[in-house]
C-alpha cells in the first residue's frame, strides 16, 4: 500500500507540488489576521481567580496601570532649582499623555497647611514659584519627609525622583490604544532630555512592560529567526551532503511555518512572545520528519539503488514511524492546553498545527522535489555510517556495564529534582536587551519598582473610613508592612488623615496622629476633598461611598516565593487582629504572576499525565508488543527527569516556562524511541534477527539519522535560548538539554534494556 502511494506521489510530482504551494498559500494568507497583544493580562486566562481579584478591586476604585518616569539627574540632587523647573515643566506636559487620568509628582503633591482656621490645599512646587536656597530646603524636607512620596516619588537621599501617570485605557483596540501611549511618552522624553540634558529619563511601569512584550518578539524575529535558519541550513548541508535536499528540506520548513501561522490567523489567535516562539520550534520540529526520508533515501543510494527505488524505499520504512513521531509530537504540544497561561495553550496548537503540516509535507512535497532536483547517485561508504556501527558493538559488548553506569547517573541526576524551587520575577521576563528591563531594574534599585500589593479594607458601614477604631487597625496593618524587609513603600489613607489632624491644630508635630472622633475625621476628610484639584482626588484610594480604603505596598523586585510568604504573613496577622469584614486577600499583577507559576504546574501535571496515558497506548498499539511499549517508557520519561534534575544542581528556580517543558519534551523525545524502535522490530519480525543483531541493524540504519535530528533539535532550541523573553530562554535550554539526554538514553540505554528484556527468539516474517 505504501508502495503504491509512494510510486502516486512521483509520477505525479509536479502536480503535488504545485497542489502544495496551493494549499499552503491559501493557508497563509490567514497570517493577514495575525495581532499581537499588549497586555500582561493574557498570561491569565478569564477564570484565573486572581485575575478576577484584581479586576474587582479595580472596578471599586480607579485603575492604576500606569507610566513612570523615573528622573535621575546627572548631578544626583533633585532639589536643585533648575531640576524643580524641568520636574515642574515635565509634569505639566504629562497630563496630555493620550488615556491619561491622573499625573502625580514632588511637585504637584498636594501639600497641605494651616493658615489660621483654614487649611490650605496646594501644589508643593509652581512653575512660577522664587526658588530661593531657603525655599528649596523647605520643598526638600517637606518632601523627604512625607510618608506619601518618599521611596514612592522620591527617594529618602533625594537623588532620584519620579512622575507617575496613571493610565485607563479604553479597551475599544487593544492593539493600538497601548503603543498610543508608549509613544507619545517616548517622544515627551525626547523633548524633555533635549530640554534638559543633564537629567537622564527612565520608562517603566505596567504600559511599559506591556509594549516590551511586543517588541521582545521583535528583536527575536530580527536577530535569532535568520541565525536560526543559517544554522539549519548549515546543519542539513552537512548531513545531506546536496543543495538538493537542503533546498527542498528548506522549503518544507518555510511552509510549515507559513500553513501553521496563517491557520492560527484564520483561528484568530493573539500573538504573544511565548506563542511567537513557534516560529523558531515549528523549524526545529518539522526537519527532523524530513532528515529521516532524506537520510534512508541517501543511504538508498550510496548502496547502489536509483533515486526512484531509493524514495519508495524510505517511504516504506519511514511512513509508520514518521507518523508515529507526528501523533506523539502532537499529542505532547497539545497538552499545552491543560496550561493556566493561555499563550501556552496558543504555543501548543501553533506548534502541533506546524508539526502536522511538516508530515503532509515530508511524505507529499519532500519526495516529489527530490525527484525533480537533481541528486547524484553513486555508492558510496560514508565515514559516519562506520561510526554507528563501531557505536553499535560497543553498546552490545558493555550492555551490561552501561546498564549499571546509565542508571547510577540517572538515579544521581533525579535526586537533585528535589532542589529545584518554584520561583520567578516578572520584570526579568525579559533580557537586559530590552530598553525596559534595564528601566526597570533602575528604577528598582533607585526609587520603587512594579512589584505592589494593592488591599481593599472594608469598614462594613458607608462612611466608615472615618471611624477612628477602622483607622486605628488600618493604620496598624500599615505598619505592620512597614516593618517587612521587602516593602519599600506603604501608600496608605491614614497618613493623609494624620496630616490633617496636625495641619487643623495649628501644624503642631504633636498633633500628627488620626482623629480620635468619626465627625472630626469626616470633616477633615471633606474640607481637604473639596479643596483638592481636579484628577488628584481620593478615588484611587477611596470608594464612593467611603465604606471601603484601598492601601497600596510596593516591594522590592523579589521571587515569587517571598511575595507568596510575604501574602501570607499578612494573611495570618489579618486574621489575628482585624474582623472579618476588613480581612481581604492582596490582590495585583505581582500576586497574579505569584501564582500563575504553581497553578500552571498543577494544571500540567494532569495535562501531562494524560498525554503520557495516549503515548503509551499509541505505542503499545503501533508495535505490537506490550513489553516493548513499557520499555519504551524508560527512555522516554527519563530524559526530562534527568534535565530537572541537573537544572536543579546548576540553577534550582524553575518558572512559569520550565512548568510546560515535561509535556512539550514528551512528545519529542518519543521521536528518538519510535525511529530506533521501528527499525529494531523490523529486524526482529521481518529480518529474524536476535536482539544483538537487530541492535546493530537499528543503530546502522537509523543512527545517523537520530544524530542529524537530534543535532537539529538541540541546536534549534539552543537558538531560542538567546531570545529577550527569558521565559522563552529557559525554555529553550531545558528543551535541549532533555533532547541530549533523550539521544543518549536512546543509544546507551535503550539497547542494553532491549537486549536484557526481549530475549524471545523471532521468526522471520
Amino acid at each position: 500500500m505504501v508502495k503504491t502511494y509512494a510510486e502516486i506521489i512521483l509520477k505525479m510530482r509536479w502536480l503535488v507540488v504545485l497542489i502544495t504551494v496551493l494549499i499552503i498559500a491559501a493557508m497563509g494568507y490567514g497570517a493577514q489576521f495575525l495581532s499581537f497583544t499588549n497586555d500582561y493580562r493574557v498570561f491569565f486566562s478569564k477564570e484565573n481567580p486572581q485575575l478576577v481579584a484584581f479586576e474587582n478591586l479595580q472596578d471599586t476604585y480607579s485603575k492604576n496601570d500606569n507610566v513612570m518616569m523615573v528622573l535621575a539627574p546627572k548631578d544626583g540632587n533633585v532639589f536643585t532649582a533648575k531640576n524643580l523647573k524641568a520636574i515642574t515643566w515635565l509634569t505639566e506636559l504629562a497630563w496630555q499623555t493620550p488615556y491619561s487620568t491622573r499625573v502625580d509628582s514632588i511637585t504637584n503633591f498636594q501639600h497641605t497647611r494651616a493658615d489660621g482656621d483654614d487649611l490650605i490645599v496646594e501644589n508643593l512646587v509652581y512653575e512660577d514659584d522664587d526658588l530661593t536656597p531657603q525655599r528649596i530646603e523647605d520643598i526638600k524636607q517637606i518632601a523627604i519627609n512625607e510618608p506619601l512620596l518618599v521611596n514612592r516619588l522620591v527617594s529618602n537621599s533625594g537623588h532620584v525622583t519620579g512622575i507617575n501617570v496613571t493610565i485607563e485605557l479604553k479597551g475599544e483596540n487593544v492593539t493600538t490604544e497601548n503603543p498610543e501611549v508608549v509613544d507619545f511618552v517616548r517622544d515627551l522624553k525626547k523633548e524633555f532630555v533635549q530640554k534638559y540634558p543633564d537629567i537622564d529619563v527612565k520608562l517603566t511601569g505596567i504600559i511599559m512592560m506591556n509594549r516590551a512584550f511586543p517588541e521582545a518578539s521583535q528583536y527575536d524575529m530580527q536577530n535569532l529567526v535568520p541565525f536560526m535558519f543559517l544554522v539549519f541550513i548549515i546543519i542539513l548541508f552537512f548531513w545531506v551532503k546536496g543543495l538538493s535536499g537542503t533546498l527542498a528540506t528548506f522549503f518544507v520548513i518555510v511552509f510549515s511555518i507559513v500553513g501553521a501561522m496563517g491557520l492560527a490567523g484564520w483561528l484568530g489567535i493573539a500573538l504573544t512572545p511565548p506563542s511567537f516562539s513557534a516560529i523558531m520550534i515549528i523549524p526545529t520540529m518539522s526537519i527532523a520528519h524530513s532528515v529521516h526520508i532524506l537520510m534512508n533515501f541517501l543511504i538508498a543510494i550510496h548502496h547502489g539503488e536509483t533515486r526512484r527505488e531509493a524514495m519508495i524505499d524510505s517511504l516504506r520504512i519511514n511512513m509508520q514511524p514518521v507518523f508515529l513521531t507526528t501523533v506523539t509530537t502532537g499529542i505532547g504540544f497539545l497538552s499545552l492546553n491543560f496550561s493556566d497561561a493561555p499563550p501556552f495553550r496558543d504555543l501548543g496548537n501553533i506548534v502541533a498545527m506546524g508539526v502536522v503540516i511538516a508530515y503532509f509535507l515530508s511524505i507529499t512535497f519532500l519526495p516529489a522535489m527530490m525527484m525533480i532536483l537533481p541528486v547524484k547517485e553513486q555508492v558510496v561508504e560514508t565515514r559516519t555510517s562506520r561510526l554507528m556501527v563501531a557505536l553499535a558493538e560497543f553498546v552490545i559488548k558493555r550492555r551490561k556495564v552501561l546498564l549499571l553506569v546509565m542508571g547510577l547517573g540517572i538515579l544521581l541526576l533525579l535526586s537533585f529534582i528535589p532542589r529545584n524551587e518554584l520561583n520567578d520575577e516578572f520584570t526579568k521576563y525579559f533580557s537586559t536587551e530590552i530598553e525596559f528591563r534595564r528601566d526597570a531594574d533602575f528604577a528598582s534599585d533607585n526609587l520603587s519598582g512594579l512589584y505592589l500589593v494593592d488591599y481593599s479594607l472594608e469598614s462594613g458601614e458607608t462612611g466608615g473610613v472615618s471611624s477612628p477604631e477602622f483607622l486605628q487597625r488600618v493604620e496598624a496593618f500599615a505598619n505592620w508592612f512597614r516593618d517587612q524587609p521587602e516593602v519599600i513603600h506603604v501608600n496608605v489613607i491614614t497618613d493623609i488623615f494624620k496630616r490633617l489632624n496636625r495641619n487643623m491644630h495649628n501644624d503642631e508635630d504633636s498633633w500628627y496622629k488620626l482623629p480620635d472622633q468619626r465627625n472630626l475625621a469626616a470633616q477633615y476628610l471633606l474640607l481637604y476633598e473639596m479643596s483638592l484639584p481636579y484628577g488628584l482626588d481620593l478615588n484611587n484610594q477611596i470608594n464612593v461611598d467611603k465604606s471601603s480604603t484601598r492601601m497600596t505596598v510596593m516591594l522590592y523586585n523579589t521571587s515569587t516565593s517571598n511575595v507568596l510568604a510575604l501574602e501570607q504573613r499578612a494573611q495570618a496577622w489579618l486574621k489575628d487582629n482585624v474582623p472579618v469584614t476588613m480581612q481581604n486577600e492582596g490582590a495585583s499583577p505581582t500576586i497574579m504572576f505569584s501564582h500563575i507559576g504553581f497553578r500552571n504546574i498543577r494544571a500540567m501535571l494532569l495535562g501531562t499525565t494524560i498525554a503520557l496515558v495516549l503515548i503509551s497506548f499509541i505505542l503499545i498499539f503501533a508495535l505490537r508488543s506490550f513489553k516493548i511499549g513499557f520499555i519504551s517508557l524508560i527512555p522516554n520519561l527519563i530524559p526530562a527527569g534527568m534535565a530537572f534534575g541537573l537544572w536543579g544542581l546548576a540553577v534550582g528556580q524553575v518558572g512559569l516556562a520550565l512548568s510546560v517543558v515535561t509535556g512539550m519534551t514528551l512528545g519529542i523525545v518519543v521521536d528518538d524511541t519510535v525511529h530506533f524502535l521501528s527499525k529494531y522490530l523490523r529486524a526482529r519480525r521481518e529480518k529474524g534477527l536476535d536482539a544483538a543483531d537487530a541492535t546493530r541493524y537499528a543503530f546502522r540504519t537509523v543512527g545517523l539519522a537520530l544524530v542529524a535530528t537530534s543535532i537539529v533539535l538541540a541546536l534549534g532550541f539552543m537558538v531560542l535560548t538567546q531570545s529577550a523573553f527569558t521565559l522563552n530562554s529557559d525554555m529553550g535550554l531545558m528543551t535541549a538539554t532533555t533532547i541530549v539526554f533523550a539521544l543518549i538514553a536512546d543509544f546507551l540505554l535503550l539497547p542494553p534494556l532491549l537486549m536484557a528484556l526481549d530475549k524471545k527468539e523471532s521468526k522471520h516474517v
